[in-house]
């Protein structure tokens, strides 16, 4: 198992990574809407949030040598299922058809106040 960090996605708030590569698989950790700076969430609501998270994601990904072409599954968690339509609109500039299987979940809460978190598994074989 292979760590995967890099500095353009905030560091982890706890005992993980940002992604951890297994032969071809690469694992990314959820993502909130953290400015790497600071560590502050951004400001903006919901849309800021989610265009703050998928540049994580993208981040990610470059650090291991991919992009949004290689993600094969995400999930993304939202604190308001009212919010789908907008975080539907702002995911869609980011992946590409064919695009990855997905779930979204309806969560109570997540780390910092965020609105919207996004997890990923990424396929990095040829």
């Amino acid at each position: 198992m292979i760590p995967v960090q890099t500095g353009e996605a905030p560091a982890a708030v706890g005992p993980y990574s940002q992604a951890v590569r297994i032969g071809d698989w690469l694992y990314l950790s959820g993502q909130i809407a953290l400015i790497p700076a600071t560590g502050a969430l951004v400001a903006g609501g919901v849309e800021a949030q989610v265009h703050q998270v998928m540049k994580h994601i993208g981040a990610i990904l470059r650090a291991a040598g991919a992009d949004y072409g290689h993600l094969v599954k995400t999930t993304l968690y939202l604190v308001d299922l009212n919010h789908f339509a907008q975080v539907n609109e702002i995911y869609a500039q980011y992946v590409r058809p064919p695009f990855p299987a997905r779930s979204t979940l309806g969560v109570g809460a997540l780390p910092k106040g965020g609105l919207v978190a996004v997890d990923g598994v990424a396929w990095l074989g040829q």
